[in-house]
């Protein structure tokens, strides 16, 4: 599934062809930080429909398939005879010579990690960069001959061909990934391509997002009326203000007390849209119908999928008391909640949680669904809310998944339970802020695990919860890294949950990063 492109869309653009590597999306973003719009496309778009799409350049991503295999993922030949310039990394170099018939074989030995080229010719490609350089490899096969035209522009002791172009057809190729921080100077690289090569003029901010999506809206809801499930995070907030922006009191924000929320959660979502912006909001009471469905259940996409299914209910029988034609419902559907969910441009993305926007929806669902953010990040979308005009303690706060403390109440969820979890959730982010560490960590929880443990209280034997404390720094939320936190902070948040937490006598830290484990328990 590729993400839909824009009515409208920025004139200067880039196209990424998404051969399922698991920096396609890294690319997206380095190129849009640039200044420069990028999309990512299938791979399998015929030439007709890339050159309609008046791209100023194509890059070919890498990918995990060996171009030699029978189903190794391919691009129309005739992308390559558009005159509109193409790089092809790593995978997408490879294919680039494959197709135009040269031979590409395995290596020796498999290339992982850093490795130095040697600067051989000057090229627009490489303009700037040291001779020798460090860049980032990761593969297994290599090009063993050029294709007729082609010449080397860079090479290291095992890879001949590191770099090569043919200028004439504006066709370059780079064996290593430019987009990662470990090339250091691979941002200059991209932006050789975007500027020197593509002729771009890096023109593209968000605000222009801004318009070309309202345009888009406006343009596919017409008259109709728009619901939008806010849950007072980040992303649905900066929905309900895009939609807002577009479409005025035609939006009907709905605001579910499922049960499952932080503390005074509804009173912040209260406060800043209806005073702040003066939105339509409706609150709707459903905690006990939540709690009913998740009573005994224990199994995390069950989770999901039931508390899904509620949030549809009890939209539709919101929807039945709104006045107007009400056909749509906007959702804050991210791009990584997209590749998570294994519905990745390449169709190569495993799925590895179902998120209840994006999947385990009934198919009578009645409603037609806008996901406005469905192609950005989420460093994106805080830049999106600034531009909107979103206070800051919403622009800036963490993530909060959709299925709330459900998620992080492992085990079995009942309101005892999530009694302890959010006390122990509340101290946990009082002490981050009291440190300033909040703006420094991208996302800060507890998780209550559904063990419990033997301690001392006093002179009596306890046996109370485990609580995990999560605490992780990340760029895109697509891999992320476990926080050093002072031993100090982490010192005093675990004396405060055993102590004013009744039903705590243990804290553990989780130091996992994100693969091989999620940023979420479940």
């Amino acid at each position: 599934m590729t993400a839909s492109i824009p009515i409208a869309a920025p004139e200067e653009r880039v196209l990424i062809l998404d051969f399922g590597s698991q920096y396609a999306q890294l690319i997206a973003r380095r190129v849009r930080e640039a200044g420069v719009y990028s999309l990512l496309v299938r791979p399998d778009l015929s030439a007709a429909e890339v050159a309609a799409q008046k791209p100023a350049g194509i890059i070919l991503s890498g990918g995990p398939s060996s171009v030699t295999d029978a189903g190794a993922p391919r691009c129309d030949p005739a992308i390559f005879s558009l005159g509109i310039p193409v790089l092809g990394v790593c995978y997408g170099m490879q294919l680039t010579a494959h197709t135009l018939g040269s031979l590409v074989e395995g290596a020796k030995s498999r290339e992982y990690g850093r490795a130095q080229i040697d600067l051989v010719a000057e090229s627009e490609l490489l303009h700037g960069i040291p001779a020798h350089a460090t860049v980032w490899m990761s593969h297994g096969d290599q090009v063993r001959e050029l294709p007729l035209g082609f010449r080397v522009l860079a090479s290291t002791p095992t890879c001949p061909f590191a770099a090569v172009a043919d200028p004439s057809r504006h066709l370059y190729g780079v064996q290593f990934h430019p987009e990662v921080t470990h090339t250091p100077h691979g941002m200059e690289i991209l932006r050789n391509f975007l500027f020197r090569v593509c002729r771009c003029r890096g023109s593209w901010r968000m605000a222009d997002f801004v318009d070309t999506e309202c345009a888009r809206i406006r343009a596919r809801v017409g008259s109709s009326r728009v619901l939008c499930g806010l849950s007072g995070g980040v992303d649905s907030s900066v929905v309900a203000a895009l939609l807002h922006k577009a479409i005025g009191r035609q939006l009907v924000c709905i605001f579910v007390d499922n049960g499952l929320l932080r503390a005074n959660e509804r009173d912040l979502v209260e406060s800043t849209f209806r005073d702040h912006f003066d939105i339509d909001l409706r609150v709707i009471d459903a905690g006990r119908e939540f709690l009913g469905d998740l009573a005994g259940i224990e199994e995390p996409q069950e989770k999901r999928r039931r508390i899904g299914h509620r949030f549809i209910d009890v939209f539709k029988h919101a929807a039945k008391g709104i006045e107007g034609d009400v056909r749509f419902l906007a959702q804050g559907t991210l791009y990584p909640d997209v590749i998570e969910s294994g519905q990745g441009h390449a169709g190569t993305a495993a799925n590895i949680k179902l998120h209840h926007n994006v999947g385990g929806l009934p198919e009578d669902l009645g409603f037609e669904l806008v996901e406005p953010l469905r192609s950005l990040f989420k460093d994106e979308v805080r830049q999106l809310g600034e531009v909107l005009g979103l206070p800051a303690h919403i622009v800036w706060r963490h993530p909060f998944p959709g299925p709330g403390l459900a998620v992080r109440c492992l085990g079995e969820v009942r309101e005892d339970r999530l009694r302890i979890l959010r006390d122990c959730d509340e101290i946990l982010l009082e002490e981050i802020v009291a440190a300033d560490l909040y703006r420094k960590t991208d996302q800060v929880f507890a998780v209550l695990l559904p063990i419990r443990s033997v301690g001392v209280m006093g002179d009596g034997r306890t046996y109370d919860s485990v609580v995990a404390l999560r605490a992780v720094t990340t760029q895109d939320f697509m891999t992320a890294d476990w926080a050093r936190l002072p031993h100090e902070v982490l010192a005093t948040v675990s004396s405060r949950l055993i102590n004013e937490v009744k039903g705590v006598n243990r804290v553990v830290y989780d130091i996992s990063s994100k693969p091989p484990a999620t940023i979420e328990w479940e």
